[in-house]
């Protein structure tokens, strides 16, 4: 298998299944992504989420467990985990299982955690957005040591390690690519140090544009190229959520077309899409997938022969 991280003739492009069905009805879903051609499928990692909260949600470790065992080749995600509830020490635990399980397809997609659900349910202090940046790089970053090095230390503000295992180690080496969501500028210059890819959403605001979520995005990216040079990076991957902006990337075939046509011309590697659901949020058709998925990912992904 190739590594994530080594570059491609297209865009590479995965999707989103919400953790929300139970597996009689998701475990469909993940086949399919993979039978799809989809390069990588991710599911969110919460406790619960914004609009969706009062419904049905379950965990994502477990059903990437699931995910893992019905598929093959497509890789696997979180998009993204959080310090919000996790503790690197098991978190990393658990990674090294989800790696194994999937025999090296594991990508963990990480990201500071916000105020909400996911922080207010554990009956903790509400930390400020600087709090949140300084949790974020010291999880980051005892967990890349956590997955390096067995019997690990780690003597920070917000965790402490003693002497933590991490046998046999994640099938990947070093250990499971790390992609870092950042949109603030702190955090982007982190990401572009430390991590094996960047995550944004291109920090959607309520009542924008869709052109004025496309100029953030390319803001960011712009800023990111900044944080690399910086970094003296030549390459990482690159990932953009599509539907964080006001039009749905899978409502209909154009629509996809025209954003991933855009995010390539900003220079991302990668792009994720959502699953449609019935409901919002990501309301859609799954025929626009299925055309999506006979008619367009191949081309868009540099994998089409036809031409």
């Amino acid at each position: 298998m190739s590594c994530f991280t080594d570059s491609v003739d297209g865009v590479r492009v995965g999707i989103v299944i919400l953790p929300e069905d139970r597996w009689w009805a998701a475990e469909p879903k993940w086949r399919a992504a993979e039978e799809y051609g989809f390069d990588h499928a991710w599911t969110y990692d919460h406790l619960g989420w914004r609009s969706l909260v009062d419904g049905p949600w379950f965990g994502a470790v477990p059903t990437l467990a699931a995910a893992a065992m019905v598929t093959s080749t497509i890789r696997l995600g979180t998009f993204v985990a959080s310090p919000n509830f996790r503790h690197p020490v098991p978190f990393a635990r658990e990674v090294v299982t989800l790696d194994d399980l999937a025999d090296g397809r594991l990508v963990l997609g990480l990201g500071a955690g916000g105020l909400g659900y996911d922080s207010a349910v554990l009956g903790g202090p509400e930390l400020s957005a600087a709090q949140r940046a300084d949790r974020y790089v010291e999880f980051v970053e005892a967990l890349d040591h956590l997955l390096r090095t067995d019997g690990a230390d780690h003597s920070g503000t917000y965790y402490t390690a003693r002497g933590a295992r991490n046998l046999p180690g994640c099938v990947q080496k070093p250990r499971s690519p790390l992609l870092l969501a950042a949109d603030g500028p702190r955090t982007i210059r982190f990401a572009a140090r430390s991590g094996d890819g960047w995550i944004t959403t291109g920090r959607p605001e309520e009542g924008q544009t869709h052109e004025d979520w496309w100029r953030r995005v390319e803001e960011l990216s712009n800023r990111f190229d900044d944080a690399l040079d910086e970094s003296r990076r030549e390459r990482v991957v690159r990932c953009l959520s599509l539907d964080s902006s006001p039009v749905f990337s899978l409502s209909s075939t154009e629509a996809f077309a025209e954003a991933v046509g855009r995010a390539e011309e900003l220079g991302f590697t990668d792009v994720v899409v959502h699953w449609p659901r019935s409901g919002p949020p990501y309301q859609g058709r799954e025929s626009v997938l299925e055309e999506v998925a006979a008619d367009l990912l191949p081309k868009v992904q540099g994998r089409d022969q036809t031409n």
